[in-house]
């Protein structure tokens, strides 16, 4: 292969002086012949290579330079007739006899010749999706102009399309080094572009690109390019390719092209939270709530810093101050009654209610500031989409016929959970016994992750369809009108914009929210699933949505996998006669109040450690807990704080250490009580009247217990001191927790199934009946 233009100089002396001997032959050769026939004859041999026929153009090529061996275009086209025969030896003695006995000065005019000829047969091979070709082509010519960063930017745009690309070529080819170099680097800007656009789409995680990213900003001559581009790419690095770190240094990198940009702000500080950068998290959350002007653009920076400060640590004084403004500003947005927002106002007004239940128990209060700001989003949703909503709403007026068939109910599922995540963890097992005679089962998966995820891939083959879908909420809820589903189940509520634009769309004509957090409160849902205990009886007065309440419980599952447990007392320095009471919840149920009563207990049972393991970082939730430990007077020794573990198998192993879990309250646990009760540990909480602060209470009650349910702050201290001292108070409820495996309703997915297709049959009907 060539190496460069010295190559050419610096040939072995032999081979140098058979080359100007055959030169010499060549010229002797010549004959009288006019450059118009020359010409012909080029054109007609380069018609032959553009049809592949390479014995009969090299021909005409090696007459035209025996009869004018000057012209050295001649010399090229063979040379490259044989590059694409596959013969590089031929190439590069041909090439060698075109650039023999010239100048210095005439063998770089004649390497800009052939650089221009290869530079157009790589474009031509690649228009023609010969990418092998053109990728060999403009390897030849890196060798010719190893500095011509264009060419090798295409070197990268075919590896990737050849799927042959590595990180490191960033590196070897020297486009970082030359694009960081401080010399005049002429680039193609659009290019670059395209090759950063390529690089985002297929390797963004390569450990050289964010340094290439880094490299292409003092060539952005339109700044906006370059983040229209890379902030788009970031949210996916960050939601469905699960990196979040790296998506937070490419915000980073927009940033610094415009330090004030509202909307990589807000990303950004999300970005920060995901990858456990509290403090950067909220001091960015912060800078944006100074630039808001709106007051939908306030309420949502407000809900931003408020995601950081209760991830990093709970509920503490300043978080409670921001959650009372929060609410002011809610109320102020309620009595405008803005009903024509645009789009991403419109989603980001989705969200910002989230923390009302964390905040406090007050059931009417909560629903009502809830489904006023719902009734808002959806207005404007549906006037933004105005044409795709009321064609869902014509479609979804039903003929009589559709009752009647014999054809299996239509049920699709929504949900970015679908994985391993808390639902995902829960849903499965109604997925595992549905009826599919009964029941044709279609899965939308939101955001669908690109990373390896067991569970994910369990439950694309448990359904009769997997819909595999991005970011788009319209173009999601058009999926769901073609498929003609019939019921819809929401298994996101609020947690995602995405599914409650879905949803506000109304593309089934019944719609479902189930299990993955409270109601939403938007019109278009039609029912709300629940129990007897997980909602009080008067409930009903306060949620938009119809409450149906299954016979006994609103979740079950059979189980959970349990690994070998990594965690032992002596290795937390807490002797084996010790009283161990555990908290295993994220940093957004922390709530200081609960945490106050917490320590009560501990203090009031000798021999206790509380351990305390969440999601969070360690430094924020140490903070939090040892300031209450030091105002009740308890020992800071005597807390634990665990990390968390890779694995959930492990996490449930770990539970064992507790000889008494102490739940959160206004907001309980779910999935962390279903694996407490499972291992059987004796469990306090605190009931309160709101959906979130009656979960642990109709879990219990549906395993079969009732020993640790209190009702006053009095009676969860109580029930604390009392099974923290009382060991056969204990084993009487771990041996109740053992035999309910058998006989709780709670344990009895299987029955849980069937009471949940029974509720979509008689809601289909109710349908059916009142067309």
């Amino acid at each position: 292969m060539l190496c460069s233009t010295h190559f050419y100089m610096g040939v072995h002396a032999r081979i140098r002086e058979n080359l100007r001997q055959s030169f010499v032959i060549i010229q002797n050769m010549s004959a009288e012949f006019s450059s118009t026939d020359l010409v012909n004859w080029q054109q007609q041999a380069y018609q032959y290579l553009i049809q592949e026929n390479y014995s009969r153009a090299a021909k005409l090529y090696e007459q035209a330079i025996e009869l004018e061996p000057s012209v050295k275009s001649s010399y090229w086209y063979l040379g490259l007739i044989w590059l694409l025969q596959g013969q590089e030896a031929e190439t590069q003695t041909t090439w060698l006899v075109g650039m023999a006995e010239g100048e210095p000065e005439q063998v770089d005019q004649w390497t800009k010749e052939l650089i221009q000829v290869l530079d157009t047969e790589a474009e031509r091979q690649e228009a023609l999706s010969n990418y092998s070709v053109a990728w060999l082509i403009r390897q030849h010519l890196r060798e010719l102009s190893p500095s011509d960063i264009d060419n090798l930017l295409q070197i990268i745009q075919l590896s990737i399309r050849l799927e042959r690309f590595s990180g490191e070529d960033l590196t070897s080819l020297g486009i970082i080094d030359l694009l960081q170099s401080e010399e005049d680097v002429q680039v193609n800007p659009d290019l670059l572009l395209k090759v950063l656009q390529n690089l985002l789409d297929s390797a963004p995680t390569e450990l050289s690109f964010l340094e290439f990213a880094e490299a292409c900003l003092p060539y952005m001559g339109e700044s906006q390019a370059f983040i229209n581009m890379v902030l788009p790419a970031s949210i996916k690095i960050a939601y469905s390719q699960k990196y979040p770190t790296l998506a937070a240094q490419l915000a980073e990198l927009c940033l610094r092209l415009d330090g004030e940009h509202r909307e990589i702000l807000r990303h950004l500080a999300s970005f920060y939270q995901n990858s456990g950068q509290y403090d950067e998290s909220i001091k960015t959350a912060k800078f944006c709530y100074s630039l808001m002007q709106t007051l939908p653009d306030k309420i949502f920076a407000l809900h931003l810093i408020l995601r950081g400060l209760m991830s990093a640590g709970g509920l503490g004084q300043e978080a409670y101050s921001l959650l009372q403004q929060q609410e002011s500003l809610l109320l102020a947005l309620i009595e405008k009654q803005p009903l024509e927002l645009e789009q991403i106002t419109t989603l980001r007004l989705s969200t910002p209610t989230f923390f009302l239940p964390y905040y406090r128990d007050d059931l009417k209060r909560n629903r009502w500031i809830q489904n006023q700001v719902s009734w808002i989003c959806q207005s404007s949703i549906q006037h933004y989409a105005k044409e795709q909503a009321e064609q869902y709403r014509q479609k979804c007026q039903l003929s009589s016929m559709k009752g009647t068939t014999d054809n299996p109910l239509k049920i699709g599922y929504l949900s970015h959970c679908l994985g391993r995540h808390s639902v995902g963890w829960l849903a499965r097992w109604l997925f595992e016994y549905h009826d599919h005679d009964r029941f044709q089962i279609h899965g939308y998966f939101v955001n669908y992750r690109q990373i390896d995820d067991f569970l994910q891939d369990w439950y694309v083959e448990q359904v009769f369809q997997a819909h595999k879908l991005g970011m788009d909420g319209r173009e999601i809820a058009e999926r769901i009108y073609q498929d003609e589903i019939d019921i819809l189940i929401d298994l996101d509520s609020i947690t995602l914009d995405i599914s409650y634009e879905v949803m506000a769309l109304k593309s089934a004509p019944v719609q479902v929210t189930w299990l993955g957090w409270d109601a939403s409160g938007l019109p278009s849902i039609d029912y709300f699933m629940a129990d007897p205990y997980v909602l009080p009886d008067s409930a009903q007065a306060y949620y938009s949505e119809q409450i149906w309440r299954l016979p006994q419980t609103y979740i079950a599952v059979d189980g959970f996998e349990v690994g070998v447990p990594t965690l032992r007392r002596e290795q937390l320095d807490i002797p084996t006669d010790a009283v161990v009471y555990l908290s295993s919840q994220g940093g957004y149920k922390r709530h200081r109040h609960t945490a106050q009563l917490q320590l009560k207990i501990l203090k009031a049972v000798p021999n206790s450690y509380f351990l305390i393991k969440g999601f969070v970082v360690q430094e924020a939730i140490k903070k939090f807990f040892i300031e209450i430990a030091e105002e009740e007077g308890v020992d800071c020794n005597r807390l634990k704080f665990l990390p968390s573990v890779a694995l959930e198998a492990t996490h449930r192993a770990n539970l064992g250490i507790a000889d008494v879990v102490l739940d959160t309250y206004p907001y309980n646990g779910a999935t962390t009580t279903l694996e407490t009760l499972w291992i059987g540990i004796p469990l306090v909480t605190r009931v309160g009247e709101q959906f979130a602060a009656r979960n642990t209470y109709t879990m219990m009650i549906n395993a079969g217990i009732t020993e640790g349910i209190a009702w006053t702050d009095e009676e969860y201290v109580e029930w604390g001191i009392r099974l923290g001292k009382d060991e056969a108070l204990r084993q009487q409820v771990v041996w109740k927790l053992r035999q309910s495996r058998q006989t709780a309703p709670l344990w009895n997915a299987k029955q849980f199934t069937r009471e949940m297709e029974s509720a979509y049959q008689q809601m289909w009907q109710r349908y059916i009946d009142a067309s």
